[in-house]
């Protein structure tokens, strides 16, 4: 059965992800270990414990999601789980660990390059003054007319009907005071940090493209689509320039689910919390098989 892992991205986090994994899986244990000496920071306790507040900053979630996504995928390879691993994607900072799954880089260097992009984007929010709302009921022509009419970006492009904005705290406000006259569904205000994955981000790129200039890249062992293009990224040249560009474009996640999917691939097994990414591909195409897997309760839907 050939498999495509999805990898969460910053929003999916939740005080107690990975608790019940550290607690019976001693590879688990010595994954988180390995985390907190390479960061200096106690992540299993965050992560486990919270409080929210502090597992929500980005420099903190992003570090988690990314060892919890890895220990879900590090379980599921130890247990011969995985079935035939054809593709690996991820929704923004989950696009690292499915490179990091897929051989680019060994787990040490990934978790170094999350911790960098979420230290990065976090001084770019904190310099700035940002905003997110979500669009639903909208098609991408016309929540693309909004942001042009406002001066604000698209983010993220989850699935039919669900669209992320994101810019200037007041030029979002007012996006949304007139979306609720044109027809949309629902434009939901978004209680994030700042404008990620938009124009705001531009320090955050400049500076994530120079530390990447650091790190060495390898060809996927498996297909790796881009938040990007919604394409596959096949050489160390194409991985660090996408992840250059994902930190100020759009996240064309439909697109990735589409392409992955025609592959084709049996089924999409989730790595991280909440199911949101499982949630979001049932939007996509209802047909499609995905299982999501955040704890060690979730395996038994592997075994049967």
């Amino acid at each position: 059965m050939t498999t495509a892992l999805l990898f969460s991205g910053q929003g999916a986090q939740e005080p107690g992800m990975g608790k019940t994994l550290h607690e019976a899986q001693p590879l688990v244990k010595a994954v988180y270990d390995e985390a907190s000496d390479i960061l200096g920071m106690d992540l299993a306790k965050v992560s486990f414990e919270g409080p929210e507040a502090e597992l929500t900053q980005t420099a903190v979630c992003q570090p988690a999601l990314f060892v919890h996504g890895f220990s879900v995928f590090s379980i599921l390879r130890e247990n011969k789980l995985l079935g035939d691993f054809h593709a690996a994607l991820g929704l923004s900072l989950g696009e690292v660990t499915a490179l990091t799954v897929a051989g680019v880089f060994d787990f040490a260097t990934g978790l170094r390059v999350v911790a960098e992009r979420g230290k990065l984007m976090q001084a770019a929010c904190e310099a700035t003054r940002g905003g997110m709302a979500s669009v639903l009921g909208a098609d991408r022509e016309a929540v693309g007319e909004l942001c042009r009419e406002f001066d604000i970006d698209m983010a993220n492009l989850n699935c039919p009907g669900q669209i992320v904005i994101s810019g200037e705290t007041d030029k979002v406000k007012a996006a949304v005071a007139a979306a609720k006259d044109r027809g949309f569904k629902r434009v939901v205000p978004l209680n994030v940090a700042g404008a990620y994955h938009s124009r705001l981000m531009e320090p955050a790129r400049a500076a994530f493209a120079e530390y990447l200039e650091t790190v060495e890249f390898a060809e996927p062992r498996v297909t790796v689509f881009s938040n990007t293009t919604g394409q596959p990224v096949r050489t160390p040249g194409e991985i660090r320039e996408a992840l250059i560009r994902q930190v100020v474009s759009p996240v064309l996640w439909e697109d990735c689910l589409r392409n992955a999917a025609a592959l084709p691939v049996d089924r999409f097994i989730e790595c991280g919390p909440r199911g949101i990414l499982a949630g979001l591909a049932r939007r996509t195409d209802p047909s499609w098989k995905v299982i999501p897997v955040s704890g060690q309760e979730d395996l038994a839907k592997l075994n049967g």
